[in-house]
C-alpha cells in the first residue's frame, strides 16, 4: 500500500516546500527542524493504523476511557541525514525503541556505485511495527538493503512501515518489486518522477544529510 500525504492540502506541504526551496533550505537549522515535523506529521498518519485497545483513566472528577495503542513501535532510521527525520517520530512514538543502521553509497571510478551496510544497532523486531524512516528513497536499493540487514539482526516485525519525505516512482516500484505488499506499507510525503544519471531525486531537495549537517568529503 502506498500513502502520498502531499495529495491533500495540509500544513505538511508548508514544510516540505521550505525543505525544497534552495532560499530556505541553506539555514540548516531550520531544515533539521522542518525534516523532525515532518516526521511528527508522519507519525501521527501512521499512528491510525495501529492496534488499540481501550482503558479506564482517572481523572480528578471521574474516570474517561481511552484508547491507547497496543503495538510496540520499533524506529529505524539510516544514518546520517535520517536523525532529525528520526527526531520527529521520536517526539509521538515515544516510548518506542530504535535501531540505526550505517549505509553509503560506495561509488567506482566510472560513477556506478553499490550501497554497502556497515552497522546495525538493533533490537528484537519480532512481532513489532517497525518503522523504517528515511528522508530519500531515490534507487529503493539502499532500503531494501536495509530492511534485509535488519530483519536479519532482529527477526520479522508484525508489519512495515516505510516512510520518506521525497521519493521517487523508481525507488516506490524498486521496494514494491522486491518486498511483500502485506509486509509492507510506504509513505510519503511527495513524489517525484525524475532521478539523475547519479541518482538524485529531480526536483527532489539536494543532498539532505549535507544541507542537515555540513558537507562531506
Amino acid at each position: 500500500m502506498l500513502h502520498i500525504l502531499d495529495q491533500q492540502n495540509t500544513i505538511l506541504n508548508k514544510f516540505v516546500a521550505e525543505l525544497r526551496d534552495v532560499n530556505i533550505q541553506t539555514d540548516s537549522m531550520r531544515f533539521r527542524r522542518n525534516l523532525e515535523r515532518v516526521g511528527e506529521v508522519m507519525a501521527y498518519e501512521i499512528s491510525k493504523t495501529l492496534r488499540y485497545s481501550t482503558i479506564s483513566v482517572e481523572t480528578p472528577l471521574g474516570e474517561a476511557e481511552v484508547a491507547l495503542p497496543d503495538d510496540q513501535v520499533v524506529i529505524a532510521t539510516i544514518l546520517r541525514a535520517g536523525l532529525p527525520y528520526h527526531q520527529g517520530f521520536l517526539n509521538y512514538f515515544d516510548g518506542a525503541q530504535n535501531a540505526f543502521v550505517s549505509a553509503y553509497r560506495k561509488y567506482s571510478k566510472d560513477g556506478t556505485f553499490n550501497v554497502k551496510v556497515e552497522y546495525i544497532s538493533c533490537c528484537d523486531l519480532t512481532d513489532k511495527v517497525l518503522l523504517l524512516v528515511d528522508p530519500m528513497l531515490a534507487t529503493g536499493t539502499s532500503l531494501v538493503l536495509t530492511y534485509n540487514a535488519l530483519l536479519e539482526k532482529g527477526g520479522t516485525p508484525r508489519h512495515t512501515h516505510v516512510a520518506s519525505v521525497i521519493a521517487s516512482e523508481e525507488g516506490i516500484e524498486y521496494v514494491k518489486k522486491h518486498v511483500s505488499q502485506e509486509k509492507m506499507t510506504i509513505w510519503s510525503a511527495a513524489v517525484d518522477q525524475e532521478l539523475t544519471v547519479k541518482s538524485y531525486i529531480v526536483p527532489g531537495i539536494g543532498d539532505a544529510g549535507d544541507l542537515a549537517y555540513g558537507d562531506k568529503l
